[in-house]
């Protein structure tokens, strides 16, 4: 008895010396992943505090930061206008992409017919196709319908991008909501509209705040549809104007470093007051 109890002390040590490593490796991987990601963000940082002059080490900040590199971006750069451009075509793109994906979600979560079953296959079908590779003719239909150059022409391709993954979260979220609820309010003698809009769509502010910051990011970072969508200057957004001010100030690295963290600033921001709903959408579907 004693033999075996000792065995089990020592295999019970063992086990926890074990787990005690795995997690030490964990939390090094992450830290290695963190800085990693944060690297980047850093060097931006050093190389704004810097005139072109100092050819300095770009991994230190300089005391006496020159502000003057803000300025600059501002003043030539035309950032504000293009964060301007960028604010108006993320916010209407991300709200139609929440209600169009909401509202498409709702049936294909609640009536799980074999025609349902179709169009979830495609919606998943259709995430797979990368969105250059449908360039050519997104800019022809554009052309003839007069929305090269507009707000509302990018707009609806960026909606239309975005919408295959956010109808995918929203479906699986509603799937995990009972349908009690919905029959307590047709007992109640509600439509299936009023059902969607007064029961279940105050329940998916966590998975829409998922779909907010995921769109959000996508929209805001996208480059190269609005390259070839928006010609006019004046109505370029945030991506592809700091590409054209960086390119033609190559010779100047913190110009260039000043006009990318402005434009990065927005969506680090919207992150950091939903990353605590982003995450419980993102998990929700399979914990409940």
């Amino acid at each position: 008895m004693a033999t075996t109890r000792s065995t089990g002390d020592r295999l019970d040590i063992v086990g926890r010396k074990s787990h005690r490593n795995t997690r030490w490796l964990a939390y090094l991987f992450l830290i290695i992943v963190c800085v990693l990601q944060l690297l980047p963000f850093w060097l931006a940082i050093c190389a704004s505090s810097k005139p072109s002059s100092d050819l300095s080490s770009t991994l230190t900040l300089r005391t006496d930061f020159e502000w003057s590199n803000f300025a600059t971006a501002i003043s030539e750069g035309g950032i504000l206008r293009a964060i301007g451009n960028s604010v108006i075509i993320t916010l209407c793109s991300t709200v139609l992409t929440c209600l169009v994906g909401a509202a498409a979600a709702y049936p294909l979560a609640r009536r799980r017919t074999r025609g349902n079953r179709l169009v979830s296959a495609g919606i998943l079908a259709i995430m797979m196709i990368p969105p250059l590779s449908i360039l050519v003719p997104r800019y022809s239909f554009l052309v003839q319908i007069g929305g090269v150059n507009s707000y509302w022409g990018i707009v609806l391709v960026l909606s239309t991008t975005n919408l295959p993954l956010a109808i995918f979260l929203y479906t699986a979220f509603i799937r995990a909501i009972p349908e009690s609820i919905d029959e307590a309010g047709m007992m109640d003698g509600a439509s299936r509209p009023r059902i969607f809009f007064t029961l279940i769509l105050p329940l998916l502010k966590p998975v829409t705040a998922t779909v907010v910051i995921m769109t959000s990011v996508g929209v805001w970072n996208e480059y190269a549809l609005s390259n070839y969508l928006i010609t006019d200057a004046s109505m370029q957004p945030i991506a592809p104007r700091v590409a054209s001010f960086f390119a033609s100030n190559s010779n100047n690295l913190g110009v260039g470093a000043a006009a990318a963290l402005m434009a990065a600033l927005p969506v680090v921001v919207l992150y950091l007051f939903l990353q605590r709903y982003f995450i419980e959408g993102m998990v929700a579907g399979s914990v409940k």
